[in-house]
């Protein structure tokens, strides 16, 4: 649809000329010569642009300004003045015009500013579409789940996420901490601004510093430019620091003072930065512990926890398997571009029965790889990973044998050691690495090493 301009000028000869030029290049015109004559197409929102005169008969360029604000804060006003009166147009552009234009009028000129304005204009409607897309897309309903556990932790996110409070996330992965950090995030006073999402644990230590700080130009080796850091990207917004229990002592300090000050100094730079952050952390540690084991420090630990939230883990949840496993069907069929749309009883009663060490994420992925190879319309139990045939059957025998959890857990270590990797296999048991190894040396079992993992 061609955009709609407004010419509000008293000289005809140029009004005329003016809408010519632009009627060519594509535009709806109306060309007036008078505010009082303007402002009933303005109050009808027929227009995206207005090109106005400063000096008018009865109300001039200035307060028609103004009464386009009233009446739409997002209609692009551009002033056309005398070289006498640039100070007015100065005055203008405070007051909220887009842009001034000189006469005498070069239409070449005139016409690459409307077309700047309008693009732009374009440019920040798609970002508020996309804006408001992706905070639907993380609002509180997209979150699956009608278990109590899941609908209690909504409520419990609901109240806290308009807070300025530090809130940190604690629960195992694949539980969704990021998906609920966004969720905060997108549901709170800081919604317009920025969320940025960062890894601790994904970024080697000696970059970390420099992509939370920046950087002033000559601060090392290669600095040839400054370079702002993603915290002060942030400013007025959400940081997600996910595995926050990762990061080293020396950037734990630096943290800690980024809390207490609200402000930051790049490296190599003289002087610090006032920010204003929301930060949200993470991590699948137990930081009560690292706390007294003296790796990370008290002090952080008491700043970040102002609110602590702990997600549950699929299987404190299972029953929002059934509904998860159909989202997550629904989801990927379309995506794919397969007509897969149904789960198998057989199916459903292995998806129920595991232990889930992954949660929703390793349900999702699941799901995803039991599309891609079906070749009907029905997720069968030969679609699904080995893993969860294997495990679920070994659950079914040990019911049936009423072994202890310790003779379970030894019997498991036996029967899986040489299929699964340590990480994996502790996974597979709920357990810690350092857990695992602890249960090997009790019982005298070797560490076997696996060399070759089946396909999960």
């Amino acid at each position: 649809m061609a955009e709609r301009l407004l010419i509000v000028e008293d000289e005809e000869t140029l009004r005329e000329s003016m809408r010519r030029v632009f009627l060519r290049e594509g535009y709806v015109v109306e060309a007036v010569g008078s505010a009082e004559e303007a402002i009933p197409i303005i109050e009808s929102s027929s227009c995206d642009l207005v090109l106005t005169d400063i000096i008018l008969p009865g109300i001039n360029g200035i307060e028609l300004l103004k009464k386009c604000r009233e009446f739409n804060q997002d209609l692009i006003v551009i002033i056309m003045t005398a070289y006498a009166s640039l100070e007015t147009a100065v005055e203008a552009l405070r007051a909220g015009a887009y842009d001034y234009v000189v006469k005498p009028i070069m239409h070449d000129e005139i016409n690459r500013i409307v077309k700047n304005a309008l693009r732009e204009r374009a440019l920040r409607s798609e970002n508020v579409i996309l804006k408001k897309q992706l905070g639907d897309r993380y609002d509180f309903e997209n979150i699956i789940g009608q278990s109590s556990i899941i609908t209690s932790m909504i409520e419990e996110v609901k109240k806290i996420s308009d807070a300025r409070s530090h809130v940190l996330l604690l629960g195992e992965t694949g539980t969704g901490k990021e998906l609920f950090a966004r969720a905060i995030h997108f549901n709170s006073m800081r919604r317009e601004k920025p969320f940025i999402p960062i890894n601790c644990s994904a970024i080697p230590e000696n970059l970390l510093e420099s992509e939370l700080f920046g950087y002033a130009k000559g601060a090392f080796t290669g600095a040839v430019t400054t370079k702002r850091g993603l915290f002060e990207e942030a400013d007025n917004g959400t940081v997600f620091l996910d595995e926050i229990g990762d990061l080293s002592q020396p950037l734990q300090a630096k943290l800690l003072r980024v809390i207490d000050d609200c402000e930051i100094r790049p490296l190599g730079g003289v002087q610090s930065k006032k920010i204003d952050i929301r930060f949200i952390t993470a991590t699948n540690r137990n930081l009560t512990r690292a706390v007294k084991d003296g790796t990370f420090r008290e002090d952080l630990f008491y700043r970040i926890n102002v609110v602590t939230l702990r997600l549950p883990s699929l299987r404190e949840r299972k029953e929002d398997i059934l509904i998860l496993s159909r989202h997550f069907l629904e989801k990927y069929a379309r995506e794919i571009g397969k007509n897969v749309k149904y789960i198998d009883d057989a199916a459903l009663r292995l998806l129920m029965a595991y232990c889930w060490p992954g949660n929703v994420r390793e349900l999702q992925n699941i799901i995803e790889r039991a599309i891609l190879i079906s070749d009907g319309n029905t997720v069968f139990p030969e679609h699904l990973p080995e893993v969860l045939r294997e495990v679920t059957s070994f659950s079914s025998e040990s019911i049936e044998k009423a072994l202890s959890i310790e003779d379970y857990t030894k019997e498991f270590i036996l029967r899986y050691q040489e299929s699964y990797n340590e990480q994996k296999l502790s996974e597979l048991l709920g357990i810690t690495r350092k857990a695992l190894w602890e249960k090997r040396r009790k019982w005298g079992l070797p560490k076997k090493i696996v060399t070759e993992l089946p396909i999960k």
